[in-house]
């Protein structure tokens, strides 16, 4: 019961997306419109995935988030976890699943990527977990493709999934 109504928590928040910020009688799907979502999208870079045990480090622009070798800005604490490392990524993968306008473009037994679209304009943020198999941390890194502030949506974005996985008993 408990875990449900995190979850569903957790849902709302993210719902959110781009801090909460909506334009005063704008629609939450102007993302949506013709060609719009494309515009704002960005492409992927070309860095993403695991390089000698590291995920890539963060742009000089705020908005992004990693928890190996980063400067202050952007530093982040890796999550735990108490299980096996094949329960924690499932446990990754279940929180995924009910983050709105979030889906796994990548998985393997020690890495996934995903990307989240924000509601207004369907702006693109690249997210990764490393599950190093020599201890019980997992990796994160989280970065907008486009643009300069992301107004702490990247950071919060991770710090709500570790809530969820905190609650999930993870």
């Amino acid at each position: 019961m408990v875990h449900t109504f995190i979850l569903l928590v957790l849902v709302g928040l993210l719902s959110l997306g781009n801090g909460g910020l909506a334009l005063a009688g704008s629609s939450p799907s102007l993302g949506a419109l013709p060609g719009a979502a494309s515009l704002f999208a960005g492409t992927p870079p070309s860095d993403l995935g695991i390089q000698d045990g590291q995920l890539a480090p963060c742009p000089d622009s705020p908005n992004c988030v990693v928890s190996q070798n980063a400067d202050e800005e952007h530093a982040i604490v890796p999550l735990t976890y108490n299980s096996d490392r094949n329960t924690a990524r499932e446990a990754v993968l279940k929180v995924l699943s009910v983050v709105p306008r979030t889906q796994v473009i990548e998985q393997t037994e020690d890495y996934i990527r995903f990307e989240s679209s924000s509601r207004l304009l369907g702006f693109v943020d690249d997210g990764e977990f490393y599950f190093p198999a020599e201890d019980n941390t997992i990796q994160v890194r989280s970065a907008s493709r486009l643009g300069e502030s992301d107004l702490s949506v990247n950071r919060r974005r991770i710090e709500q999934i570790r809530l969820a996985l905190q609650d999930l008993g993870v």
